[in-house]
């Protein structure tokens, strides 16, 4: 198949951003640039150019940053350790633990962390509208609280 490029001066539709909740020490490699990859067990079908929104999980929950998805690859949980381990910011043993019953790992390239100048905790979010965190990860929705979707959009638009 060929891509028919957008005719000049118009822009194709940007992806709907992404909403990942990590671990809060994941989180914090992702914003510190240690960790360059993230993980899940699902294949993604976002496209590179996505904004990815960054949740901590328990204890912080809280929306901590933004980062873009620079690339994805989706193989057997092998290949995605041989290609990716100094990027992971984990042990083989915690990625053997992760991927127990695996037959697909889902590796997310990621590019230009940016924390957010205060996290957006739960309770706030909750306070603006209902919300629930994602188990893995989920797109954005319109019905999801608005400084969460401002902040997707504001992200976007400054990417």
């Amino acid at each position: 198949m060929i891509a028919t490029p957008a005719p000049e001066g118009e822009h194709l539709p940007a992806p709907r951003p992404l909403l990942l909740s990590l671990r809060p020490r994941f989180a914090q490699a992702i914003l510190d640039g240690t960790k360059t990859v993230e993980l899940r067990r699902t294949r993604v079908s976002a496209p590179p150019g996505t904004l990815l929104v960054l949740y901590a999980s328990s204890p912080v929950m809280a929306v901590v940053g933004v980062a873009t998805l620079a690339d994805r690859d989706t193989a057997g949980p092998m290949v995605i350790w041989r290609r990716y381990r100094g990027r992971l910011g984990l042990s083989r043993a915690e990625f053997a633990d992760y991927f127990t019953g695996a037959e697909h790992a889902t590796a997310l390239a990621i590019a230009a962390p940016r924390a957010l100048p205060e996290p957006l905790t739960l309770s706030w979010l909750r306070s603006h509208a209902a919300f629930q965190p994602p188990q893995s990860y989920r797109y954005i929705a319109p019905t999801d609280p608005s400084p969460l979707t401002e902040l997707a959009v504001a992200s976007a638009g400054a990417g």
